[in-house]
């Protein structure tokens, strides 16, 4: 190889190894490595206008009105929570984390 390829592949080679690799969490256990999932909060609309919560411990619940303004807000304290949202009729947006829905309270 001339001086030419023996740089270019040099270069190549540092590139592809200061790429950054994706941080995923791993639990040691017994010394066997694990990778650990971390689940997506879920939100969803039950009877009686009662919201389920599950996966966001240490989250906020946001409702917004449909116009944008907040209404309110409820502080997720466990890995699943039940709230009664005591709202009038009408159609509000609920967030927790990156996860929006859009409900009907009736």
């Amino acid at each position: 190889m001339n001086r030419k390829q023996i740089i270019i592949a040099a270069c190549a080679a540092l590139m592809t190894f200061s790429m950054p690799a994706m941080a995923v969490p791993m639990v040691m256990e017994m010394g066997v490595a694990e990778q650990v999932e971390e689940q997506a909060p879920t939100i969803s609309m039950g009877d009686n206008n009662m919201v389920s919560v599950q996966n966001a411990a240490g989250f906020t619940l946001e409702v917004v009105s449909l116009t944008g303004r907040a209404v309110a807000s409820y502080k997720i304290e466990g890995p699943a929570q039940r709230i009664e949202l005591n709202l009038p009729k009408g159609c509000y947006i609920l967030k927790v984390g990156k996860v929006v829905r859009k409900v009907t309270v009736r």
